[in-house]
């Protein structure tokens, strides 16, 4: 540990102050009300994944979990382990402690004190995850870069994403994060009980089934000269089928050639969004920027704003973040998420 910590002193990414104190509990584990299942965990040891940014072998069944980057200590949370250390939430904390309400909320479910948190404002802090001293990093929803993964690796068997950054659907974030921990078929398990949550609240609102809709990413109010969205390759846009919505041609079409998460289109070429029925997107807390966008000569043209079949997120609260569905925030913001959308498509003629 002494050698890796001096190799990292010379890494790229944030040297901050030291973490917070662990978590007093056993390492990688539950405490109080559900422990981490066990069944056939162990066996499935030692295992070998292979990802985007190379091929990780996991040698016996980790104690010690650590996650970086967005989300990835949901799936462990979810299934009853409790991360030595995980990134703190820097979107949607509208209390400030680190952590967005679902996972505040299973953290004290569990029982178990908060774990280290890693301030990822300026990158991974990789000494923070070393002083954890993890048995495994849990990445499967990331942007790690290769020299990322290669320095995480030293610390720690790391699984990465399986084809392209902040790509990973929320059901292939639980399979490898559950798998990695020896939990492959509770991972399963919870992928059916999400579905079941959605396919219920989904199924009260018939007004969503078929309608197209894209996601507008961030929209600065001073400059509506282009706008930016989030392909078919993102999770956002992907979660939309999950209820009953599709992905539009033009979005689908921008999407071909390319690993990119989103684009952006001049407002010259908006009249390609033609073809979407909702839109929606970040910029709720912002009052004038729907009336700036409607008022717009060009983007006023979107029929989905012409019409208003619009619904802008809340920036600062947990509902805008849980727009980018995972593990734990799927059933807790559901109702209200779909809710919203659905009375977008009731403008739809």
């Amino acid at each position: 540990m002494a050698a890796v910590l001096l190799g990292l002193a010379g890494c790229g990414g944030s040297t901050g102050a030291a973490p917070e104190t662990k978590a007093e509990t056993t390492p990688g584990t539950a405490t109080g009300a559900t422990a981490a299942p066990t069944t056939g965990g162990a066996a499935a040891f030692p295992m070998t994944i292979k990802h985007a940014l190379g091929t990780t072998t996991i040698d016996k069944k980790p104690e010690r979990v650590a996650t970086v980057n967005w989300a990835n200590h949901e799936a462990p949370l979810a299934l009853g382990v409790v991360p030595v250390g995980m990134a703190a939430a820097n979107f949607g904390d509208d209390n400030g402690d680190g952590l967005l309400p679902w996972v505040e909320e299973r953290l004290k479910e569990l029982k178990a004190p908060k774990p280290v948190l890693f301030d990822e404002t300026d990158g991974i802090d990789f000494e923070a995850v070393a002083d954890t001293q993890p048995d495994v990093i849990l990445a499967a929803y990331s942007g790690l870069t290769q020299q990322d993964y290669d320095t995480l690796s030293q610390i720690a068997p790391t699984v990465a994403y399986p084809e392209a950054a902040w790509s990973t659907p929320w059901r292939e974030i639980i399979r490898l994060n559950s798998k990695a921990i020896g939990l492959a078929a509770e991972g399963e398990k919870l992928i059916g009980d999400i579905e079941g949550d959605i396919k219920t609240v989904v199924a009260k609102y018939p007004q969503l089934q078929g309608k197209s809709i894209m996601f507008m990413t961030h929209v600065d109010p001073n400059d509506v000269s282009e706008i930016g969205f989030y392909t078919a390759h993102d999770t956002r846009t992907l979660f939309f089928e999950d209820l009953g919505l599709k992905i539009p041609g033009s979005i689908a079409e921008a999407s071909k050639g390319t690993e990119k998460f989103a684009l952006t289109r001049s407002a010259e070429q908006i009249d390609v969004f033609d073809d979407v029925d909702i839109i929606t997107g970040y910029g709720g807390d912002n009052a004038d920027l729907l009336n700036k966008i409607r008022k717009d000569p060009l983007l006023s043209k979107i029929p989905a704003i012409k019409r208003g079949s619009v619904y802008l997120l809340p920036d600062s609260k947990p509902l805008g973040t849980a727009a980018n569905p995972t593990p734990l925030s799927i059933s807790w913001v559901l109702e209200d998420y779909v809710k919203a959308l659905a009375e977008a498509a009731d403008k739809v003629k």
